[in-house]
Order: structure tokens, then C-alpha cells, then sequence
């Protein structure tokens, strides 16, 4: 098992910078993967960020060069630094880890209203 305890988040405006942390903890030596997905009101989860256990990340095209995945294997964190935000970043954002084995976790989510 594998809990996933998400903080930061909060208000900011349009411009503006953020910092969502996650700290995993339970049986953390089978984490793979990690990532950060978000679900705006009215929409489906969607992915923005995930980063491997040797370091190589991947974004989608709508945070790209804006957010920056990062991680702590001796921590067990993954963090997720958001500049230059958009109202339409406006979302719950959930942290996501993938086991060795396949399984999968996430947090219970942080909200993130970026206003124009």
C-alpha cells in the first residue's frame, strides 16, 4: 500500500506562481512513477505531468514550459512548480504514483483557483 498526502495549492492570479508538493509514503521502494493530474469543474481528470524513477518527465502540451515535475527518491516527494498561471489552471490537482507491480494511488486532491 501506498498513501499519497498532497499540499500546497491555494489562490493566485492570473500570472502568478504556485508550488503543490506530495509526499508518498507505505511501501514506497515499489513506486515507479509519479505524477500530478487535475479535474476542473465539469471535466474529466486529465494528465499535466509525470516523472520516472531515472528522472525523464513528460507534460501536456498545456503546461509545457510553464510547469516543472520534480522529485526526491530519498524524500519520497514529488513536487510540481506551476508559473505563468492561467485562469484555466483552475482545477482539484491529484497526486499519482504507479507500483513495479502495476497498482496504482492517488492523493485525495488540492485545489488550485487561479483568478484573471
Amino acid at each position: 500500500q501506498v498513501q499519497m498526502v498532497e499540499s500546497g495549492g491555494g489562490l493566485a492570479q492570473a500570472g502568478g506562481s504556485l508550488r503543490l508538493s506530495c509526499a508518498a509514503s507505505g511501501s514506497i521502494f515499489r513506486i515507479n512513477v509519479m505524477a500530478w493530474y487535475r479535474q476542473a469543474p465539469g471535466k474529466q481528470r486529465e494528465f499535466v505531468a509525470t516523472i520516472s524513477s531515472d528522472g525523464s518527465t513528460n507534460y501536456a502540451d498545456s503546461v509545457k514550459d510553464r510547469f516543472t515535475i520534480s522529485r526526491d527518491n530519498a524524500k519520497n516527494t514529488v513536487a510540481l512548480q506551476m508559473n505563468s498561471l492561467k485562469p484555466e489552471d483552475t482545477a482539484v490537482y491529484y497526486c499519482y504514483s504507479r507500483t513495479t507491480s502495476g497498482y496504482t494511488y492517488w492523493g485525495q486532491g488540492t485545489q488550485v483557483t487561479v483568478s484573471s
